[in-house]
């Protein structure tokens, strides 16, 4: 089960906007917050920690980084048998991967949540820091796995890239249902991150605008907005490139 923990009536929404689209999990809400009677409800989040921590496999706190690692702090064992940790800030705009974060799966459930709230995952393992890369891809309805997976190893081929470099594969919020997509991530082994279609529309970034996808799903484009938007201080590589009829960019992130 994975626990969704708020201490605010601002992140019992944010709570219950999770749970509308986690799979097993609970919500708990401070006793002095309003919310529907069927969440749990504590008084203390140190007491309900440590009555949660041995027995979940993921816990969410939205509220102060602070507040989570005092509550966690006498309850770290090991890392490949702690649940995973991710913190949210109540505004929505953060999403961190705190504890366990390869082994227990937090990494993963923060890319998760962040993509369900068009917030930004904080991922600080080097393994996965380190990498700079980002593909873009935009596709047709039901379009197959293998193909996507050809457009982005084809694309990187052409760059000189590998595989092991990709930080992310990155498409627009329509495509979260995509089977091919999401097949494809999983095949290629990368997370998957999605970019709220408004923040699409709103990009001032320069790329290339479809006339196509515009008639299709209403957004400029696909694959360069999402690769530039998906990370930081971005800039492309590989403009669109169309390959077995999917589209695929390609962005590196600057470091400082």
């Amino acid at each position: 089960m994975i626990a969704l923990i708020s201490l605010s009536q601002a992140g019992a929404g944010i709570a219950m906007r999770m749970a509308g689209h986690l799979p097993d999990c609970k919500v708990y809400l401070h006793a002095g917050v309003p919310g529907p009677s069927e969440v749990g409800r504590f008084e203390r989040t140190y007491d309900l920690v440590a009555e949660l921590f041995p027995k979940v496999r993921g816990l969410v706190l939205i509220g102060p980084c602070g507040v989570a690692v005092r509550a966690i702090a006498p309850h770290l064992r090991r890392k490949q048998t702690d649940p995973a940790v991710v913190v949210v800030d109540v505004g929505g705009r953060q999403v961190i991967s705190l504890l366990s974060g390869h082994e227990g799966g937090a990494n993963e459930l923060a890319l998760t949540i962040a993509n369900l709230l068009d917030a930004e995952p904080v991922i600080t393992t080097t393994s996965e820091a380190e990498r700079d890369i980002i593909v873009g891809v935009g596709c047709r309805r039901g379009a197959p796995a293998e193909d996507i997976v050809f457009a982005v190893r084809s694309a990187l081929e052409k760059l000189k890239l590998a595989l092991a470099q990709v930080r992310y594969l990155a498409s627009a919020d329509l495509k979260s249902a995509e089977a091919g997509l999401i097949q494809a991530a999983q095949d290629l082994g990368l997370p998957l991150r999605l970019i709220a279609s408004e923040r699409i529309r709103a990009c001032a970034r320069d790329f290339t605008h479809s006339d196509f996808v515009t008639a299709k799903v209403n957004l400029p484009a696909v694959a360069e907005p999402a690769a530039l938007l998906a990370g930081w201080r971005t800039t492309l590589l590989l403009n669109k490139t169309i390959i077995k009829h999917v589209t695929v960019a390609v962005a590196r992130e600057n470091s400082l």
